[in-house]
């Protein structure tokens, strides 16, 4: 089974992303060295689409990179709807906020720079909707951190939960961090989950 082959079938049978996050991928391709970082298409229509139908107004972002999956929620969010997204690096910071300016969607999203641990405490309020991918080895302080700020039915969403399969057996830092919070998503009486192997894996969690 060629396991790219049917990745690219699944790209191919999802919606297209909007023309200018479709511009973003390519100013990041262009700008900066590595874009894996961005979440792409399977991710973000995921995203798109559990934000539509959980009716999530408030979302928080841990890690923007260059803005292409705070974009997405931010076009699937209704017009009163508001998105935190936390990044420190400067580089990335202009990219994502050249093209939240571009967007009839921007003005629904506050980019939030600094350390996420010293920043989001400054975020008040609970959120319906928290998606985290940023650096793997703060993943289990970051779920600590927000799911008590995540309101009771709301969602909670975690990229690259595989690690390109090191969580099968960990041995550097981040993919025992990243195997640390799937156990204890796992062991976490307050939640329900499922892991999706959807790229590089995909945690969703509701709490209870």
């Amino acid at each position: 089974m060629d396991l790219q082959a049917i990745e690219d079938y699944a790209f191919a049978h999802t919606t297209e992303d909007s023309p200018l996050i479709r511009e973003l991928i390519q100013t990041s391709e262009q700008e900066l060295q590595y874009t894996d970082m961005l979440s792409g298409r399977l991710v973000g229509r995921l995203l798109a689409i559990l934000i539509k139908i959980s009716g999530a107004k408030r979302v928080l972002e841990v890690g923007t990179f260059t803005g292409y999956s705070a974009l997405t929620m931010a076009e699937a969010l209704p017009d009163d709807g508001e998105l935190f997204t936390c990044e420190y690096n400067e580089r990335y910071e202009k990219i994502a906020q050249s093209f939240f300016e571009k967007s009839e969607s921007g003005s629904k999203i506050n980019l939030v720079m600094g350390e996420a641990l010293e920043t989001i405490p400054v975020i008040k309020g609970e959120f319906d909707f928290v998606f985290i991918d940023a650096d793997k080895s703060n993943y289990p302080n970051y779920y600590e951190l927000l799911l008590p700020r995540t309101k009771r039915g709301g969602l909670m969403v975690i990229d690259n939960v595989l690690w390109d399969g090191e969580v099968l057996d960990p041995n550097d830092e981040k993919a025992k961090a990243i195997n640390q919070l799937n156990k204890r998503i796992v062991e976490d009486a307050a939640v329900e989950q499922i892991m999706l192997t959807v790229r590089d894996g995909v945690t969703i969690v509701r709490k209870k």
